[in-house]
């Protein structure tokens, strides 16, 4: 596993100089097949938009429904949770996953500095 994970990070420095993980925590939404995206305290990150490739590590986003998590289209919405990411700043958008914490639904509701998921 530590071997992988050495393996994603030299991959992502090569291709991506931008990259420096960061840990940001907030509202991720999932509210229609392949869309993703990360609320938090400096404004919206797209994680993925349906039709395209999703960043590296997003398979350790396991399945959030099966935690806090609030219902606002059939099987899809949003949670609270902590990611550790690189970003493209210029873009709006995380161009990896290093980690992915989800948390409580309060956490995020109590946070003065998170809007409401839309």
């Amino acid at each position: 596993m530590k071997l992988a994970i050495a393996t994603f990070l030299i991959g992502i420095e090569a291709t991506s100089p931008l990259l420096a993980a960061e840990t940001r925590c907030g509202w991720l939404q999932n509210p229609t097949p392949g869309n993703w995206w990360l609320d938090d305290a400096d404004g919206n990150w797209t994680i993925m938009s349906q039709g395209g490739e999703g960043p590296p590590g997003m398979d350790l986003i396991p399945d959030i429904s099966e935690r806090d998590y609030v219902r606002t289209n059939g099987n899809y919405g949003y949670a609270c949770a902590c990611l550790s990411v690189g970003t493209d700043g210029n873009e709006g958008s995380i161009t990896g996953i290093l980690s992915f914490r989800q948390l409580a639904l309060a956490k995020c509701e109590n946070d003065g500095k998170l809007s409401p998921p839309q």
